[in-house]
């Protein structure tokens, strides 16, 4: 199987997709007309040579895709300010100040986004790098030596994942985002097993895919546990704050070394990359729920913004061009 290389974000009612130097944003506005807004990609690393260094660009996707997904995210969100403040008295301003009020506007909302993404960075890293080691230490109180805490350090990072992923899906917003999630899935699959994009076939397909989000900080936990016990095993570290300086230093060579693992899987049918892939995967079915076929109808109008499906069946699939020819 050829990847498409398309990349995707469930975002509040509708779906961001990406693909090469574009990304689209499909949403289902209140008044049920779908609004597609097409971006060019801009990174926010400005070097273009490090999207093609292994490792290194794993680091640099990673962050790229906070700022754009938070973008797309605060993008929808607008048509709900925009339906609440629809029935608000809304005054005429000139052409000065109109341009004066775009401008504070849009400092604001850089200014928010990069706080936001700053905050979702901290959070995350305390949540599932920090907290775990801190728990796990004190189990030195009781003579545990430091091979052992970071084995329950191991443990008790994936159970706080794990019962993240779980409160989340069981939050009703929640649920309807991840039900756009499994309609990008599901696009996305359909795609690249050689049908044609309609609903009917989008609907049939799997909501779980390699290349998801989720299975990428899946693995993330898990290099991360194979990284700090390799690591500690062979230097010796007896300060806490040094062991902690260590596990963030250590963070973007994970990051780098599970993107690798993800781009693998996505343009593979190897048998033992397949069998790696099954346990995130699995975790998708945390993350996705199926979707309705109007969502399907917003992730299809995402993916045709941006991307020549038909082309792609004809380079990858015979059979297809063979149809298109009769």
């Amino acid at each position: 199987m050829k990847s498409s290389n398309i990349g995707g974000q469930a975002v509040m009612e509708g779906i961001m997709m990406r693909h090469k130097d574009e990304y689209a944003i499909a949403v289902r506005k209140p008044d049920q007309e779908i609004e597609v807004k097409v971006e060019p990609y801009k990174s926010v690393i400005p070097w273009k040579g490090a999207s093609k260094i292994p490792l290194l660009r794993g680091v640099f996707s990673f962050v790229d895709s906070l700022v754009v997904g938070m973008k797309c995210l605060m993008y929808s969100a607008s048509f709900i300010e925009d339906e609440e403040e629809s029935g608000k008295e809304v005054k005429e301003l000139s052409p000065e100040e109109q341009a004066k009020k775009d401008k504070k506007d849009e400092k604001e909302y850089n200014l928010l986004m990069g706080f936001t993404v700053v905050i979702s960075v901290a959070l995350s890293v305390g949540l599932f790098i920090l907290l775990p080691y801190l728990i796990a230490s004190l189990l030195k109180l009781v003579g545990v030596k430091e091979t052992g805490v970071t084995v329950v350090e191991a443990f008790i990072r994936i159970a706080i994942f794990l019962a993240y992923m779980y409160l989340i899906s069981k939050m009703k917003d929640i649920q309807r985002v991840f039900m756009y999630h499994g309609a990008e899935h599901k696009c996305i699959n359909c795609i690249e097993h050689g049908m044609e994009l309609n609903v009917e076939n989008v609907m049939k397909s799997s909501r779980l895919h390699k290349r998801c989000g989720t299975s990428f900080l899946f693995i993330v936990m898990i290099v991360s546990i194979i990284f700090f016990l390799g690591f500690f095993a062979i230097v010796p570290v007896h300060t806490m704050w040094l062991k902690v300086l260590i596990r963030l230093l250590l963070m973007p060579l994970i990051a780098g070394v599970s993107f690798e693992f993800i781009r693998l899987a996505g343009n593979s049918d190897n048998k033992v990359v397949c069998t790696l892939s099954k346990p995130g995967m699995a975790l998708q079915k945390l993350s996705t729920n199926e979707p309705t076929p109007d969502m399907v109808e917003v992730a299809i109008a995402a993916v045709e913004a941006v991307f020549d499906w038909k082309a792609y069946l004809i380079e990858n699939f015979p059979e297809y061009k063979g149809t298109e020819d009769k």
